[in-house]
């Protein structure tokens, strides 16, 4: 053997550690009595029994004023009343754990719920647990719970309460569990193995694993140690289940390159360090033995030194949470004490128990009230948090701090926001809402602001909204201004309107759209586009940071009706048009959305006309020939004429009548700024009489 590892969770959980100091206390006072073996280690109760206590085995054996202490396993309700009234002196050092689950097991019996225990049936914890039940069976395995479930089909609906023996191996009772969610669907499951026990399984495990041999020391009617040493052999061929260093068989380890070193939670740590003493004292071979807590527990005594000592009310503690039911959550302290947090702390705010925490989460409290007879401590989550959030609040008065919190009430005052539970007044003057607003509209809204006052005599803290929201809008303002240029697009709201545009909300910044952005069609007002609190995107066009001005735009440069005409249109084209406008001199007709052209009078009919109503109305559909683009200007020439059948002529006219006027296509109208388009006819010579 060339190598030594040893686990650092072996040896004594904190239940075990706890009776073993009860039961020396009372022998410091003179004999005493064990209902039952203290613990399941053969070599600690014999020492025990030396300094004077005595094991029996049924109320009859004590007498009236005799001080007897139960055993860490726990009893039954039966045993427990018949106990009473032997008139002993009782010293209860059932396991906290083990006593959490006969909390659970009694209030499914008041329920009147079927209890379904996984464990091992002859097992002393499970026998007293059994007697804290109503109707109830046992199971060793999966197996026999399949095999009960699948005869019982009346239990498939019925309401079930599922618990585990403290010591059971997680693979089991999860597969147990499965069973059970398959079939059964009124059951409540609670993981009721002990925290400490599933991190000496998960260690043993990877330990076993990395090793050629390893070496587990027990009681041989210990559950948790005949759980390890099972869990040894599943992953290593060479395994040693011991209860001390004489059954030590060193021949075994001989070829062994690694040997890892476990034991049972009632295993005394100098029984662990007897053992790996003579595992370094006869082998050889040079061994590298790696550190672990064992190697500095000089003596009993100091083990137990460091993990029970006393706690007080007041006190701040860190624990494990190691089981969580529906009224508590039980928290590993490391001591003596078995601390646990009503589940209420975790759920005031609606929150679902399982979401808020969860087995194996390391908490800190604050000791409310303990219990050294049973030996329990109440522990407080939201005290200890409260502490730390008044702190934070009377720093973030100095600081500047911005928080966060919830509207939860509306005064005359103003509102009441909850910063992490503590409340913070603010003045209606504060909400940064107009005045004689309605602040019902802030209620169960998220706000951040800054502390003003606290005075944590009278719990009185105020705060303001107003601060940090104009602190965040300059902050806006200034990043606007510091990264704007032409072109850049921002996702504003139409803040108010007035007769030539539109006001928008870039960010803190209000940015003017002119009527002319707004579309490319006609329009006579902004209304006809937007109205106030739409949410838009707009562009830059142009800005002033001196006078700090703002132009925006809103209709799509993308979508310009121009260059949709000059895609589809040219010269000689026939469009299809709506005629939209008449005039003395002719009339306008839409060729797309957004371009109108003209069609002059002269271009109307292949006949002389007066007037264009004479041919045409405002809606009419007609065909008409592109005679003319100008592309600077944006101006179309648009003829029916050309596309109609030139009239018959009955005579040739004299010279003196031929008419005077237009004799071919042209461009005689103007657009004025506001894409008007207004033109003047020529004038006709009078008609010879």
């Amino acid at each position: 053997m060339r190598e030594l590892k040893v686990a650092k969770s072996a040896g004594f959980c904190f239940g075990v550690s706890r009776s073993v100091e009860l039961a020396e206390k009372l022998l410091a006072e003179g004999p005493c009595c064990s209902y039952g073996e203290l613990i399941h280690n053969r070599q600690l109760v014999q020492a025990l029994e030396a300094k004077g206590l005595r094991v029996v085995e049924s109320p009859e054996e004590l007498h009236p004023g005799e001080k007897v202490i139960l055993r860490a396993h726990g009893i039954s309700r039966e045993v427990f009343g018949k106990i009473e009234k032997t008139g002993a002196l009782i010293t209860d050092a059932t396991c906290p754990k083990v006593k959490a689950i006969h909390t659970i097991v009694s209030r499914a019996e008041a329920e009147g719920r079927f209890v379904i225990i996984i464990g091992m049936r002859h097992h002393p914890e499970v026998e007293a647990i059994c007697g804290w039940c109503g109707e109830h069976e046992v199971f060793e395995n999966p197996e026999e719970l399949a095999e009960w479930l699948d005869c019982r089909e009346d239990f498939w609906k019925k309401p079930l309460t599922v618990v585990a023996q403290t010591t059971q191996t997680h693979h089991n009772f999860t597969e147990c569990c499965e069973i059970i969610k398959k079939r059964c669907t009124n059951s409540k499951i609670s993981d009721t193995i002990c925290f400490a026990t599933s991190t000496r399984q998960e260690e043993a495990a990877s330990l076993a694993a990395a090793c050629d041999a390893m070496v587990v020391i027990g009681g041989k009617h210990s559950a948790n140690s005949l759980h390890l040493a099972q869990i040894c052999r599943e992953r290593c061929a060479n395994v040693q289940f011991i209860e001390g260093p004489e059954e030590l068989d060193l021949d075994r380890l001989s070829a062994a390159q690694t040997v890892g070193l476990t034991a049972g939670a009632s295993t005394p740590a100098w029984i662990i360090k007897e053992v790996r003493n003579k595992m370094s004292d006869e082998i050889k071979d040079e061994i590298k033995v790696e550190e672990s807590p064992v190697e500095k527990e000089l003596s009993f005594d100091e083990m137990l030194e460091e993990t029970l000592k006393t706690i007080y009310n007041g006190d701040k503690v860190t624990g494990t949470v190691v089981t969580i039911t529906g009224t508590e959550v039980s928290v590993d302290l490391g001591a003596k004490y078995s601390g646990f947090i009503p589940a209420d702390e975790f759920t005031d705010d609606g929150a679902k128990l399982e979401d808020a925490v969860k087995i194996g989460d390391e908490i800190e409290a604050v000791v409310v009230r303990v219990n050294d007879v049973e030996g329990t401590a109440m522990l407080s989550k939201k005290r200890l948090d409260a502490a730390k959030i008044w702190s934070d609040v009377e720093a973030a008065v100095e600081d500047g701090t911005v928080m966060e919190g919830v509207v939860t009430e509306v005064n005359k005052g103003g509102v009441v926001v909850s910063v992490k539970g503590v409340r913070v007044f603010v003045p209606a003057s504060q909400t940064d809402l107009p005045r004689d607003a309605d602040l019902t509209q802030l209620l169960k809204k998220t706000v951040r602001l800054r502390i003003t006052e606290v005075n944590r005599a009278r719990k009185r803290v105020v705060g303001s909204i107003r601060r940090v929201a104009q602190a965040e809008r300059r902050a806006k303002v200034e990043a606007i201004w510091n990264e704007i240029e032409v072109g850049k697009r921002y996702n504003g709201v139409v803040k108010s309107m007035t007769s030539y545009g539109a006001f928008v909300d870039i960010g803190g910044i209000d940015g003017m759209v002119h009527v002319s952005e707004l579309s490319w069609g006609r329009i006579h007002q902004p209304s006809e586009v937007l109205s106030v609190g739409d949410e838009i995107q707009v562009y830059v066009i142009s800005f002033d940071k001196e006078k700090r001005k703002i132009s925006l735009g809103y209709k799509d440069p993308n979508a310009d009706p121009w260059l949709q005409f000059t895609s589809k249109y040219s010269v000689d084209s026939v469009a299809q048009v709506k005629i939209v406008k008449l005039m003395p001199f002719g009339a306008f007709a839409e060729v797309v959305p957004g371009i109108d052209g003209l069609i002059h009078i002269s271009q109307i009919a292949n006949r002389r006309i007066a007037k264009p109503e004479e041919v045409l109305s405002v809606g009419d559909v007609v065909d008409a020939k592109i005679t003319a683009i100008d592309e600077e200007k944006h101006k179309i020439s648009l003829s029916i004429r050309a596309l109609s059948v030139p009239a018959p002529v009955a005579r040739a006219p004299k010279a003196e009548e031929k008419e005077e006027g237009p004799q071919e296509d042209a461009l005689v109208y103007e657009v004025s700024a506001d894409g008007q388009a207004t033109g003047i006819a020529p004038e006709d010579e009078p008609a010879e009489e």
